[in-house]
């Protein structure tokens, strides 16, 4: 796997559902790309020993983290310790694209 890479080269699309590419994997992090068109949503759901973060690159997002739900767009980091509830809708007009990195499972 290259030690480098342009986000740009792994955006994509999917009609069924939201787009995934992973960038970079290890035994200790899993680093990827997340494309949801609009009215595209990563349904809330949690990593018992996995911490997750977002990181917002283009678009405009509703994340839920817990209890609590936020938009968030370019620039923003969205943290989802182990165990908390996440996820996210992108309810823009355009596509949203998300760097995510997660802890692999133990």
């Amino acid at each position: 796997m290259p030690n480098f890479a342009d986000y740009r080269d792994h955006v994509g699309a999917r009609p069924d559902k939201f787009y995934k590419a992973t960038l970079f994997a290890s035994p200790r992090l899993l680093l990827g790309l997340n494309c949801l068109e609009p009215g595209q949503s990563q349904a809330v759901h949690d990593h018992a020993d996995q911490d997750k973060f977002y990181f917002v690159v283009e678009g405009q997002g509703e994340f839920v983290v817990g209890t609590e739900t936020r938009s968030a767009g370019p620039g923003s980091v969205v943290w989802a310790p182990a165990g908390q509830p996440h996820g996210v809708t992108n309810a823009g007009a355009q596509r949203l694209v998300i760097l995510m990195g997660i802890a692999p499972a133990p």
